[in-house]
């Protein structure tokens, strides 16, 4: 049987999805294999400033860039995505995004590297899992683009995604978070 990637894919947590790693979330899938799928959560800074927690990234972190939840799984792994200058076809994620591996030396970067994000985390899914929860609608799909990634109001993600996805999606966008305040 043939298997569509999703890599290079966002996931748009349906409002119906309530887990609290999820609800809302906007996840760039990083990995999507017939064995299963990672991913990043786009839009969930944390407190922590990735100048001072990933010194060797310095060079291309903003002043204020805050490390970003990347998901549930693994709180303690560090992945950084970064907009490359000539990536790979096959290291691409989603235009000129790529990982950023940490073996590259830290004062090169900005040769290579105009900019990078960093996440704690990440959300997998197992085999068949990540299509179960699609086919219950828990999730939207919708390309990526590079401005996602490194969006300048990660808090608003969610309903400027759901907004450009067209008519049926604009009223979600625009849904209060608790309804009941409506």
């Amino acid at each position: 049987m043939e298997h569509d990637s999703l890599k290079g894919q966002l996931l748009i947590a349906a409002p119906m999805l309530l887990d609290p790693n999820f609800r809302r979330t906007v996840v760039l899938l990083l990995e999507h294999t017939p064995e299963g799928a990672i991913g990043v959560v786009l839009n969930r800074p944390s407190d922590t400033e990735a100048r001072e927690a990933v010194p060797d990234l310095r060079a291309v972190l903003l002043d204020d860039e805050p490390i970003f939840l990347g998901g549930p799984v693994q709180p303690e792994t560090v992945i950084a995505l970064a907009d490359h200058n000539d990536p790979l076809e096959d290291e691409a994620i989603c235009g000129s995004i790529a990982s950023l591996e940490f073996d590259e030396d830290p004062d090169n970067l900005h040769s290579s590297v105009s900019r990078a994000r960093v996440f704690a985390g990440y959300a997998g899914w197992s085999t068949g899992q990540l299509e179960d929860e699609i086919d219950e609608e828990a999730w939207f799909i919708e390309q990526a683009l590079p401005g996602d990634v490194f969006s300048t109001e990660p808090e608003r993600l969610w309903s400027s995604v759901l907004e450009r996805m067209g008519d049926q999606y604009r009223l979600l966008a625009r849904m209060p978070e608790d309804p009941r305040m409506n």
